[in-house]
């Protein structure tokens, strides 16, 4: 299974003090776009004698297992932001220790890794404490400007041109919460409950589970106020808009990104479009990130407080994106409404040095 911490290339980075919130003075004037890098931090191009600036590049995404406090430290010198992703949702050594927590098909038994992608039930008591533990660890040990959601969603394989979507997660306490908040009485066989949920209950069986996923984002965010306030909260999401694939960014991811939006700071949208069928058409980027902008009413104006940072495909994953598509791919990433952009990922990258000095020119070419 390809690992997307090892694959991603992101770049999203606010100029000093936005995540501190916009002033009254500050609102009226335009920010520079964020420019970043997801997948790593950048020593390859320190080795040469270079610096990130000199490709435009301003901010990084590290996965936090790979956080260390001195290349923090030297990245903040060359004046980058430094933004950790979170793995929520996809632990699967978690399911080691703790079968129990596997996510449950409509047939009572614990649903296979479609694609080898293996999700953890998010209402599995014990998981949601030991992720919360370990976001609480992360904030509290390394100075970083801000933390994004990855996998935060249900169990499924839709990083690929053909989505794998299990209809998932009928555990007990699923059900049970489930019947405790609408009083819709359940059987108490699996494979009875789960047809009625995906039957006539489907849009009560849906709002809940996408209030599940909802609240473990508010609980996010609590901690990162109590522990590091000023940093930025974002997520890694799904590209669909509601009315595609049968709107199943909600009925099958239990994704609700309106109902998110009032925890969340930036929405870094995931269309990669080689990857995902859209080969030679980087327009899809900005028509993906215009949908997001539609639904979340984010323009891309001045003051806003919400922000849309689309990460961009720009090294190969299945598909070849080639040198000469980078910098249409990086701009129709920066298209209004979105206010920065980041490319995925360093590690294949920076194995073709061609495609790094491409994504300067176009970095630079929106820098004051």
């Amino acid at each position: 299974m390809p690992d997307r911490r090892a694959f991603l290339t992101v770049a999203a980075p606010l100029a000093a003090g936005l995540a501190a919130g916009c002033s009254a003075g500050a609102a009226s004037t335009r920010r520079p776009k964020v420019t970043g890098i997801y997948g790593g931090f950048l020593t390859q191009i320190l080795e040469r004698g270079e610096k990130p600036s000199d490709y435009g590049i301003d901010a990084v995404w590290v996965g936090s297992g790979g956080l260390k406090a001195d290349q923090i430290a030297r990245h903040r010198d060359l004046g980058l932001k430094v933004y950790a992703e979170f793995n929520s949702m996809h632990l699967a050594s978690f399911l080691r220790e703790h079968p129990e927590a596997a996510p449950i098909g409509s047939d009572g038994r614990p649903c296979p890794a479609p694609s080898g992608w293996q999700g953890v039930s998010a209402h599995h008591e014990g998981y949601r404490r030991d992720r919360m533990q370990e976001f609480r660890r992360v904030l509290e040990t390394f100075d970083i400007d801000g933390i994004w959601l990855d996998y935060h969603h249900a169990h499924a394989a839709w990083e690929q041109a053909e989505p794998e979507l299990p209809d998932t997660d009928f555990c007990p306490a699923a059900l049970r919460g489930f019947s405790e908040s609408t009083g819709v009485r359940l059987p108490d066989e699996t494979a009875k409950a789960a047809a009625l949920l995906l039957g006539e209950h489907r849009d009560r069986w849906t709002d809940y589970r996408c209030g599940v996923f909802t609240d473990w984002v508010r609980e996010y965010r609590d901690i990162l106020e109590r522990t590091r306030p000023r940093a930025l909260l974002g997520t890694f999401h799904c590209p669909w808009g509601e009315d595609e694939r049968g709107g199943a960014i909600r009925h099958k991811l239990a994704i609700d990104l309106r109902a998110q939006a009032s925890h969340l700071d930036v929405f870094s949208i995931m269309p990669y479009h080689a990857r995902f069928g859209h080969a030679g058409d980087p327009a899809w980027v900005s028509r993906q990130t215009g949908k997001l902008g539609s639904l979340l009413g984010i323009r891309g104006e001045p003051g806003e407080k919400k922000f849309i940072w689309p990460i961009v495909q720009v090294s190969d994953w299945g598909e070849r994106v080639p040198v000469e598509e980078v910098g249409e791919t990086v701009r129709q990433g920066l298209a209004a409404p979105s206010t920065g952009v980041m490319t995925f990922a360093w590690s294949g990258i920076a194995k073709e040095w061609p495609k790094v000095e491409a994504i300067g020119r176009a970095y630079r070419s929106v820098r004051p």
